[in-house]
């Protein structure tokens, strides 16, 4: 079995105007620097499908999705919040979006796949039960969790969060929920200012002060996160892989590079061998600086696809 690479066009077309940070480019900076590497050539290429209401209600309001579809413009640009806008394509992007964590989950458990990526935008951490924020119109992660739990029966599942910015609409929908364990590190004080006051057994959230590197984040992982999931013994692992962490990336302050995400990984794996039957499902989150991001993938990509 090969690793999954799953993605659409639709995901393309969603565009948040001139200039803004999170844009189409993302995606092919992404496939132009795994075709470089020859890594394509080692993935199973899958086309996302849209998720269902059904699906996406497990983790967001009726009220709140049927908001999105009201604030769709037919021509231009809506804002949802300074930061988020949607033009006439975003909400089938999203749904994509959504879908190709779903599908990942299902390949992977159905043993069709040894692992999966998701190439996917718009991106979904920020976004909460009820609420579009961060570029983030869906939860893209919880979507895919509340699928292999609800679908597939699952009872622990474990989400691995090394964007920048912490994952508060992941924490808003699974706080309460005792079979999701959600593992992060985020640099703090910084967008969205949360994740200190909700820390918990289950909510490892690990800040890093600005000008952090990867030492400081290793040691972050290796105390905290790994001791965390080897208690919790998740029978599968999600990943939201924000690459927004690198130090060529403007957008923060921290200094990750390639080898520490290639490092993250292989961590990563490891507890997926020891405890959840190697099911791992990658989504992307942040990263924009080009080519820093689609190194940063390769790098990921390469630890997944590994024997």
């Amino acid at each position: 079995m090969r690793t999954a690479f799953i993605s659409h066009p639709d995901c393309l077309l969603h565009d948040m105007g001139p200039h803004h940070p999170e844009r189409p480019a993302r995606l092919k900076a992404i496939e132009e620097e795994l075709t470089a590497s020859g890594l394509m050539d080692r993935l199973e290429r899958h086309v996302a499908p849209l998720a269902t209401l059904e699906q996406l209600r497990r983790v967001h309001t009726p009220e709140y999705i049927a908001s999105l579809v009201a604030k769709t413009p037919s021509t231009g640009i809506a804002y949802l919040d300074p930061d988020t806008t949607m033009n006439p394509h975003s909400l089938a992007a999203a749904y994509r979006a959504a879908g190709a964590v779903i599908l990942a989950a299902d390949l992977v458990i159905g043993g069709h796949a040894a692992n999966a990526f998701c190439s996917i935008r718009p991106p979904g951490h920020h976004a909460e039960r009820d609420r579009a924020m961060g570029f983030c119109l869906i939860n893209n992660i919880a979507v895919g969790v509340a699928h292999a739990i609800q679908a597939h029966a699952l009872d622990r599942v474990a989400i691995v969060d090394f964007d920048v910015h912490h994952g508060n609409g992941t924490e808003d929908i699974f706080r309460d929920d005792p079979r999701v364990m959600m593992v992060s590190t985020f640099q703090h004080p910084f967008y969205p200012y949360s994740g200190i006051a909700g820390r918990s057994a289950r909510m490892v959230n690990i800040p890093l002060t600005a000008g952090g590197n990867g030492n400081t984040f290793r040691a972050a992982v290796s105390e905290f996160w790994l001791p965390a999931l080897k208690k919790f013994k998740p029978q599968m692992l999600f990943i939201s892989a924000g690459f927004d962490a690198h130090q060529d990336d403007d957008l923060a302050s921290l200094n990750l590079l390639e080898a520490d995400y290639a490092w993250v990984t292989e961590r990563i794996k490891e507890i997926a061998r020891a405890y959840a039957n190697n099911w791992i499902v990658s989504a992307l989150e942040g990263g924009y600086a080009l080519p820093a991001l689609g190194r940063s993938v390769v790098a990921h990509l390469k630890v997944l696809s590994e024997p």
